[in-house]
């Protein structure tokens, strides 16, 4: 494989990532060649089949393993540096594959993170093997970058809780074994209140109502009627939930923008390479200025995503303070970049770029929905500002 595709491999060789990174990314990025065929296959399953199939593939081929630290150190990096390369890779190869990865991570790090050791071995060999799928509940019809408002009641009872409400835009709500849910317990006033609850899929009065997306992929609702829930559920302590749902989002933000770039440089190829061969006015499309000039803004953007993205990991994987802030630019950037990326590639196709099941097409769709999880951009630069403004106002950097 030319790791050009996939990765810019002058971004690689800044000292953002060591060889372990770059053996990653070189390794992942043949990987992701070697299953082309697996690709257009899982285009034409149905988003659950396509999405447990992907998540068992990827336990099995070992690119899960760092979701069991118990099972000792994995053969290749499984650091915030690591899960930004993988989820480019995949998101240049496959949407979907880059789904199933990314909601797997998503839901065992909170685990990971601030699950007791009996939570921890009960769960993550099974979730790093790929034969148990997670997913991450948060967001509400009412709460959607706003945390604190979360409303899903968890009412106390003698052995725990008892569930009652609703979870909307579930990402592997279909098809997922267990549920990690921020909830309500009413320990305290807004952000004091909230609890995180493993919720297996199978538990009494837990529901699933499966939603259709723009880009199809295992995606629903979830409605919990009277749904009991042991003591023994909760992650990391009573109260805690919102500051396991604030740790997950920082670190997932970043990531976020790591898919973005892989999404827009699979963009940015196929315009070159449609430019390149498409002939008109007595040349190629490439031979014209404003072309050339469109292209050009393209790689910019590229570049400057990427490195957003290595920043923020890299200093997520130090423990540097401000990590969140730079997830945070990272996202917003690198989203925002890769939605106008897509859109110029299609313009430059042409009617060919609006054809169902071609590349740009493919794309455009795909692309719009990482704007808005995770943190919606609008909401997130209200974050910067604020955060901008405590910096100046204590006359330096944080």
């Amino acid at each position: 494989m030319d790791l050009t595709s996939s990765h810019d491999p002058e971004i690689l060789g800044l000292p953002f990532y060591d060889d372990g990174h770059r053996r990653l990314a070189r390794e992942l990025g043949v990987w992701c060649d070697i299953y082309g065929e697996l690709w257009e296959t899982v285009r034409r399953m149905h988003p659950d089949e396509a999405g447990r199939r992907l998540v068992q593939l990827l336990g099995e081929e070992g690119w899960l393993a760092g979701l069991d630290p118990a099972a000792g150190p994995p053969e290749l990096p499984a650091d915030f540096r690591a899960v930004c390369l993988a989820r480019e890779a995949l998101a240049y190869a496959e949407d979907l594959a880059d789904f199933a990865y990314s909601i797997q991570t998503l839901a065992a790090t909170p685990i990971i993170r601030f699950g007791d050791k009996e939570q921890q071995a009960r769960y993550l060999p099974a979730m790093a093997s790929g034969s148990l799928i997670g997913a991450f509940a948060l967001s509400e019809m009412e709460a959607g970058s706003e945390v604190a408002a979360v409303g899903l009641a968890a009412r106390r009872t003698a052995d725990g809780y008892v569930l009652t409400g609703r979870k909307a835009w579930i990402a592997h709500a279909t098809i997922a074994d267990l549920f990690v849910v921020v909830a309500r317990t009413g320990d305290g006033p807004g952000p004091l209140g909230l609890s995180a609850l493993l919720v297996p899929a199978d538990t009494p009065g837990l529901t699933v109502e499966p939603l259709e997306a723009v880009a199809p992929r295992s995606f629903g609702h979830l409605v919990f009627d009277e749904c009991p829930v042991p003591a023994d559920a909760v992650l990391g302590r009573p109260g805690k939930g919102f500051i396991v749902a604030l740790d997950l989002l920082e670190r997932f933000r970043m990531t976020v923008g790591a898919a973005a770039v892989g999404f827009a440089r699979r963009a940015a190829d196929a315009a070159l390479a449609h430019t390149r061969s498409r002939q008109a006015y007595g040349g190629t499309l490439f031979d014209l200025q404003l072309v050339k000039a469109s292209l050009a803004d393209m790689e910019i953007r590229l570049n400057a995503s990427a490195l957003l993205v290595a920043r923020a990991a890299w200093e997520c994987d130090r423990g540097g303070r401000g990590f969140g802030r730079h997830s945070g630019i990272a996202k917003v950037y690198a989203t925002e970049a890769a939605q106008e990326i897509v859109d110029a590639a299609v313009q430059l196709s042409g009617a060919a770029g609006v054809v169902k099941g071609g590349v740009p097409e493919r794309l455009y769709r795909q692309i719009r929905s990482l704007r808005i999880y995770e943190g919606a951009s609008d909401v997130l630069r209200l974050a910067i500002a604020d955060v901008l403004d405590m910096r100046r106002g204590q006359g330096g950097r944080a």
